[in-house]
């Protein structure tokens, strides 16, 4: 056997045995050997004017990028930022007698601003179709030449469009993580107005709703006159034959508006019922606020849009939940906002008729307090009844929300009981591993080595040092299995955990930079959960002498749950060359683990 033959037979029964500890085998050749790129990948295609490419060679010698020397780390990694060029980029990495080419295509982010008699593409609004209340203001937009004449035709009327030359492009969202989140002036010419359709009720006859066709827009640009349809189509809504929507999933997704882009909010229980005062695509408005796709509601008509009396409230102690009833006639819509010892349900399209309340002292809810909220005259919004808990303690460790018939029941999770022989004995706390399975690698170092592969390694170290606290301890993943993030989140609200904690590492949009970005950050999203990201941030930080890359709120799936205190954990970026030597550090994770178990146990005793 050859000395090669015996190197990759060493290798296999390595990689066996210590598929948890092990970090520099893992890429489709040997990290000790080859010139490795682990990204981008061959043909990437990106809309920011750099990125970042990381790999990883042996140690001697020197790796370039286009006949450029490149900085690498100790043990031989990489991840400098290159600039892109509109268009296609070509870059040939060398590792003496290796090379690799890649090819990046860097593409627009922003529609080139006409300059002939036209309009640009798919730029007319509506882009799809859209029904409005009688009377509302509707507003109209089209990218066209800063000095063209634009207007608006719909129902016989003519509305005049005027350039908005001064426009801001607002940043992604991720721009938060690159410290890039500023407005950027747009180039783009815009022409907009706004007004309101004129209708008569006598129009509709029978009709729920009244189709007025596509806007027809016109252009003059150098006496030349060009005319082109929307592609989507207005309609009015009829102001007597309402459109009830009732929600028929267990948690209706409302929105602030009709996109997915748009920001949450509570959502919904099933069996909710609301007016449809609004459509646009797929999305329905409410008629307290609220957005929420088609098909998760069921349509029916009715004489009078859904509105409900409220007299009594009662609550009582079921398990480890204190479940408050509000009886109502009809399944209202509703959100939630919690505060520092505080939490306020709104009960929208409901009127109060509220004499008595029984709630008996209990060791969760001081007292609760409600009042009516009046709409202003005018608003088509509905009367609503707001109730505020106030808690005993500071910290609340969850709530949820369901309709039995048409009764609201909010339930409020009573804080754990511990026992005292072990720190955290009586706590139940549920881990969830990052990604898994060959399809969800997640991010990826320099080696090539996948971050759920990290992410379990350091989830099981975790699970083991719970327990040994006295806790309970259930893993969403012990493996390599397929769970997609919906799939975790059922097990959080079937679990019911006084913890919820997903533990990942971190990467970054390809604008960011890799080599400078490194540290532990933490996310959360409801208020629950604040105290708790902010602490075990801290306690990391400072206990195992990390950097910092700050505390988010962030409205991600695994920290949306609010059964429990749930938080999100980057420990640290697996495509910074240093970085990665410490996250892959069988010692450190270790380390890792006994400090973040010791983190829980030191903010459970602030809880108590």
């Amino acid at each position: 056997m050859g000395l090669e033959q015996i190197k990759m037979t060493l290798m296999k029964q390595i990689l066996g045995l210590t598929a948890v500890i092990s970090f520099a085998m893992f890429s489709p050749t040997s990290a000790e050997q080859r010139l490795y790129v682990a990204y981008p990948p061959q043909d990437h295609k990106t809309t920011s004017d750099r990125i970042f490419l990381i790999g990883t060679a042996a140690q001697e010698g020197d790796v370039s990028i286009n006949g450029q020397v490149i900085p690498r780390s100790n043990a031989g990694h990489f991840a400098p930022t290159v600039p892109l060029q509109l268009g296609d980029n070509t870059f040939i990495l060398r590792y003496r007698n290796q090379k690799i080419k890649l090819n990046i295509m860097r593409i627009a982010t922003e529609a080139i601003p006409v300059e002939s008699v036209s309009f640009l593409n798919d730029s007319l609004t509506p882009s799809e179709n859209m029904a409005i209340l009688p009377g509302e203001l509707v507003c109209f937009s089209a990218i066209a030449p800063q000095k063209a004449t634009v207007s608006v035709k719909l129902a016989g009327q003519t509305i005049p469009l005027s350039p908005q030359s001064q426009s801001l492009e607002l940043p992604d969202n991720k721009a938060v993580l690159t410290g890039l989140n500023q407005p950027l002036k747009s180039e783009i010419v815009k022409h907009q107005g706004c007004g309101v359709i004129a209708t008569n009720s006598t129009f509709f006859g029978e009709k729920q709703i009244l189709d007025l066709g596509q806007p027809q827009y016109q252009l003059t640009l150098n006496n030349q006159t060009i005319n082109q349809a929307a592609t989507g189509q207005i309609s009015i809504l009829s102001p007597t034959q309402f459109e009830v929507a009732e929600v028929i999933v267990d948690e209706g997704n409302a929105r602030t508006g009709p996109s997915t882009d748009n920001s949450r909010l509570t959502p919904l229980p099933k069996g909710t019922r609301a007016r449809i005062i609004g459509r646009q695509g797929e999305f329905l408005r409410l008629d307290y606020g609220g957005w929420i796709k088609a098909n998760e509601t069921r349509i029916t008509t009715d004489a009078i849009p859904p509105n409900s009396l409220i007299r009594s409230a009662s609550s009582r102690q079921v398990g480890d939940w204190l479940e408050v009833s509000f009886p109502l006639q009809v399944a209202v819509p509703l959100t939630v906002k919690q505060e520092d010892q505080r939490l306020i349900l709104t009960l929208y399209n409901t009127t109060a008729q509220t004499d008595t309340i029984r709630f008996n002292d209990n060791a969760l809810i001081s007292r609760m307090d409600w009042q009516p909220v009046l709409s202003p005259l005018g608003e088509e919004s509905q009367n609503a009844v707001q109730y505020t808990f106030h808690f005993k303690t500071k910290q609340q460790w969850g709530y949820k929300l369901r309709y039995d018939g048409t009764t609201l029941v909010l339930s409020l999770k009573i804080p754990p009981q511990l026992q005292s022989n072990l720190p955290l004995s009586g706590l139940n706390i549920l881990i969830d591993p990052g990604h898994g399975s060959k399809n969800d690698l997640g991010a990826k170092g320099p080696t090539g080595y996948p971050e759920k592969d990290v992410n379990l390694v350091v989830s099981k170290l975790l699970e083991a040092e719970l327990i040994k606290r006295g806790a309970s301890v259930f893993m969403t993943r012990k493996g390599d299995e397929d769970l997609y993030p919906q799939d975790r989140v059922k097990m959080i609200n079937e679990q019911e955990p006084d913890l919820s904690i997903s533990i990942h590492y971190n990467a970054l949009p390809d604008n960011g930079d890799a080599i400078k970005t490194k540290g532990v950050s933490t996310f959360w999203y409801n208020p629950q959960a604040h105290s708790l990201a902010v602490f075990l941030q801290d306690y990391l930080v400072n206990q195992l002498n990390r950097p910092s890359y700050g505390v988010f709120w962030n409205n991600l799936a695994l920290t949306r749950p609010t059964v429990a205190p749930s938080v999100l954990l980057e420990l640290g970026f697996m495509i910074n060359p240093d970085e990665f030597e410490w996250i892959v550090n069988p010692q450190e994770q270790q380390k890792l683990a006994i400090t973040l178990a010791d983190g829980i146990v030191e903010w459970v005793k602030l809880t108590q």
